[in-house]
């Protein structure tokens, strides 16, 4: 079974950074992609990043684009999330995602994903 193991949230004030990291553990897969969503306090989880291991492509929500980047080791089956110029509304739960499968889907639909890490809470105070 493949789990994923989130680090690297916290808290930071508006403007800050911080640097989320996520490694797969367990039995050895090939990632099909791997991703980020995020759900804040009596929200639906949303979709952030993704990173296409086939091609190298990323792929952003419009509010994060030029704050965000996400980065991968695939030898590693790693993914990262750089994020800058933090805002309050950028606080929420993040959660990294990975398909272990060939899909069609979006990189930004949560469809796509099969392995979900436990979250870990951001918080970025004014």
């Amino acid at each position: 079974q493949v789990q994923l193991v989130e680090s690297g949230g916290g808290l930071v004030q508006a403007g800050g950074s911080l640097r989320l990291s996520c490694t797969a553990s367990g039995r050895t897969f090939t990632n099909y992609g791997m991703a980020w969503f995020r759900q804040a306090p009596g929200k639906e989880r949303e979709f952030v990043a993704a990173n296409s291991r086939s091609t190298g492509n990323t792929y952003y929500t419009d509010s994060v684009k030029g704050r965000f980047t996400i980065s991968g080791d695939n030898a590693k089956n790693t993914v990262y999330l750089q994020m800058n110029s933090l805002k309050p509304e950028d606080t929420a739960v993040y959660y990294c995602a990975a398909s272990s499968r060939i899909s069609a889907t979006s990189y930004t639909s949560e469809i796509r994903y099969d392995v979900w890490g436990q979250g870990t809470q951001v918080t970025v105070s004014a």
